[in-house]
């Protein structure tokens, strides 16, 4: 799945896209197992309070996930425009440098060989110091990226919710709303392991082992 396939990875990488994945699920996942003794207890009217309980819970994270994205974003954007104001403050050409490879070096430093790497912050350095500063600011990319984490977040509630819509024993559907989020584990696993050299099959199986681990002991504890 290339990298700009959907609106999702049009604003979040993958990997942010996938920790906004996991975190709902795995949430969703650890509240329908700590509310495991209310639907025991009072039947389909605990259900109908968990679901409500998960699906707020969740829209709660993805207020707070979103928030997040558009703090980083101005953090981000922020030290960047304190570097340009570094490099333009520095006239000499090895300060310059030293401040660019800070940045770069981590990414390209065993790509290129360190004669090209000195050119290329070189030209970096004097086309920072050409341009006028710009003010720190949120832009329309960043809050739809951030829409899409509280999106994200949101609608990993949704496949918890719907056996308790379609399945009348409570308790029944508790377990199957366990059963489709831990395969939703494995097939996101799986799904994002191509952006690796990882196995799809090693990386989802790792997934839903650690899912798996955590109903059963939640289980075993009356959960």
């Amino acid at each position: 799945m290339p990298a700009d396939a959907s609106l999702m990875h049009r604003y979040l990488d993958p990997a942010t896209s996938l920790a906004e994945i996991l975190f709902g699920l795995i949430m969703t996942l650890t509240f329908t197992l700590s509310a495991g003794l209310l639907v025991a207890d009072e039947g389909r009217e605990g259900a109908r309070q968990l679901l409500i309980a998960v699906i707020g819970c969740n829209v709660a994270w993805g207020i707070i996930d979103a928030m997040l994205y558009l703090v980083g974003q101005l953090f981000d954007r922020g030290r960047l425009r304190r570097l340009g104001r570094a490099i333009r403050a520095n006239p000499t050409d090895a300060r310059t440098r030293e401040l660019v490879a800070g940045e770069l070096d981590p990414l390209l430093g065993e790509i290129l060989p360190s004669a090209e790497r000195d050119v290329l912050y070189a030209r970096i350095a004097d086309n920072v110091a050409q341009r006028p500063e710009r003010l720190t600011q949120i832009t329309r990319e960043d809050w739809l990226g951030a829409m899409v984490s509280f999106v994200l977040v949101v609608i990993t509630s949704i496949p918890a919710a719907i056996p308790f819509l379609l399945i009348d024993q409570a308790q029944v559907a508790l377990r199957v709303s366990n059963l489709v989020l831990l395969a939703l584990l494995f097939v996101v696993g799986a799904s994002w392991a191509r952006y690796t050299l990882s196995r799809p099959w090693i990386v989802g199986t790792v997934l839903l082992v650690c899912g798996t681990a955590l109903v059963l002991a939640a289980i075993a504890l009356g959960g």
